[in-house]
């Protein structure tokens, strides 16, 4: 595979993402693949990041979860996800396809803070990146935005609405309140649902696409 770079951007903004089968089994590669773009999923602890990996693969994904035992009690901030057992203590992997020459490699980051030293480590060679926000936890988002600026990642930011969203803010006021620039895209998702997720992708890479022009046009 070809290491991502700018360079595919404006050939992947072209192609709409190719509809596979439920991610139950393996699907094989096609032998024309050549490129590989590397995406990064990231935000707080229990947003939604495997979810997210996991609907939308067309593989089975590879997931680093673990049970959450005692020791991590006063160590994990869990906070109003205590219903959640499991925690990701590595990555998550998965891929899906742009077209027969492109495929995105996805790669969900753990949201424990005893684990983010890993995340430089994964915005290595990463052509964008996703934010996964929870809007009952803004707080848990900034390190992650903070992050992607200091490695000057292109990231869009996508609320995961849970059921239980009973506040219900309004894009304009999540903007606000993260202090987002107009320029970040910020969308509605439900990591749930495969639909949704390649949405999210979609809207990314789009995001991609309007960059290399913008940065070609200056040139």
């Amino acid at each position: 595979m070809d290491s991502a770079t700018s360079d595919p951007t404006a050939s992947a903004a072209r192609y709409t993402v190719t509809e596979a089968p439920a991610p139950s089994g393996r699907t094989p590669l096609t032998d024309a693949a050549e490129t590989g773009l590397k995406i990064v999923v990231v935000g707080g602890f229990g947003v939604g990041k495997t979810t997210l990996v996991r609907s939308v693969s067309e593989i089975r994904p590879l997931n680093t979860e673990e049970v959450m035992t005692q020791a991590g009690v006063g160590v994990d901030e869990t906070g109003s996800v205590t219903a959640k057992t499991t925690t990701t203590v590595a990555f998550d992997f998965g891929r899906i396809s742009l077209n027969d020459r492109m495929v995105l490699y996805l790669f969900g980051a753990p949201g424990q803070e005893r684990f983010w030293f890993l995340w430089d480590r994964l915005f290595s060679g990463t052509l964008g990146a996703v934010v996964l926000v929870d809007t009952r936890r803004m707080d848990d988002s900034w390190y992650a935005i903070d992050r992607l600026e200091h490695h000057r990642t292109p990231f869009v930011v996508a609320v995961n609405r849970f059921d239980d969203d009973t506040a219900r803010h309004s894009l304009d006021e999540i903007r606000l309140a993260l202090a987002l620039p107009d320029h970040v895209p910020l969308i509605d998702c439900d990591a749930r649902v495969r639909t949704s997720g390649k949405n999210v992708l979609v809207t990314l890479v789009d995001h991609l696409y309007q960059l290399a022009l913008a940065q070609e046009s200056a040139s």
